[in-house]
């Protein structure tokens, strides 16, 4: 399974497969499994139906690692007008970005200016905005943005990985700092030198910072845990964890990917827990889909079955 997910991490970065895959009637409708649309109105449909359904929304609009400033001051244009758009419509939702959408590859003065436009639009329409993380050689410059950003904002958070060896002593920064944090197990091809190779170690990992963020001193300092997994057995164990230690399910939340276990996501709304689905949308799809793939063998056979039937 690690040689799948590698051939397919690999085929997310080749810019000639997603020029064919963009122009390819098939892959963009199986995307569409994975990925809301193409154009803001459908996402906000998207957003509308899991409204309907109990689930609230983070959404993002896809793209990441330009290459010029007018590039990067477009794609925040863009996000901005998705706020404008989520409060028009009044949908529960928040957004996600990527620091590299916004120029943090050219600049991190950029990407700052960028990012600070966002935060504050957001802040005035009283909606959220989280910091997604990337690769690890942007994990240090977005953890330094945000927290400068968290001098100036509260309705900003951050993303940790948990099969980075370093996250431990991240999540204790932003316990201190009583941030929002969303936990994932990450989707990057990291090498071994700087993240877990092997799944087990990654999902110890995740229960490991789980405990942290739900620590006393976590919850004293006002720490909002958004835990993404898609494991059923992760997500007992937070919900025992959570009984055992007296943790409310108001003071944490669970994500989920748009596409991806949408009956345990309604099946989690119908005990009671907040869930809130991670809901992608835009023309560059490409790189997110083949993630997708890259993490779970069913998302492989669901392409491979759509192949044969065309």
């Amino acid at each position: 399974m690690s040689l799948m997910r590698t051939f397919f991490l690999a085929l997310s970065r080749s810019r000639s497969l997603r020029a064919m895959a963009v122009g390819f009637g098939p892959a963009r409708s199986m995307a569409r499994r994975f990925v809301a649309g193409e154009k803001l109105e459908e996402a906000i449909a998207a957003v509308q139906t899991l409204n309907e359904q109990g689930l609230l929304a983070t959404l993002d609009h896809l793209g990441e690692n330009i290459a010029s400033e007018t590039e990067a001051r477009d794609a925040t244009t863009e996000i901005i007008d998705l706020l404008e758009a989520i409060e028009v419509s009044g949908v529960s939702s928040g957004v996600s970005i990527k620091l590299t959408q916004l120029g943090l590859d050219l600049s991190p003065a950029l990407a700052a200016e960028n990012a600070a436009r966002i935060v504050g639009r957001a802040a005035q329409a009283g909606r959220f905005v989280r910091i997604d993380m990337e690769s690890h050689e942007y994990v240090q410059p977005a953890l330094d943005l945000f927290e400068e950003l968290w001098g100036w904002y509260k309705n900003v958070g951050v993303v940790i990985q948990s099969y980075l060896y370093r996250s431990a002593d991240d999540v204790a920064r932003l316990v201190d700092l009583g941030a929002p944090v969303r936990l994932v197990k990450g989707a990057y091809d990291e090498p071994p030198e700087v993240a877990h190779p092997e799944k087990d170690e990654t999902d110890a990992s995740f229960i490991r910072l789980l405990e942290q963020l739900f620590s006393d001193r976590a919850r004293a300092n006002g720490v909002f845990p958004a835990v993404a997994t898609h494991d059923a057995k992760l997500t007992d164990w937070v919900k025992d964890y959570a009984r055992c230690q007296g943790i409310p399910p108001d003071r944490f939340e669970f994500q989920m990917l748009y596409g991806i276990r949408a009956g345990l996501q309604r099946q989690l709304v119908a005990e009671g827990y907040q869930v809130r689905a991670y809901v992608p949308y835009g023309e560059q799809w490409y790189p997110y889909f083949m993630r997708r793939l890259a993490e779970r063998p069913a998302n492989v056979l669901f392409l491979l079955r759509n192949l044969l039937s065309v």
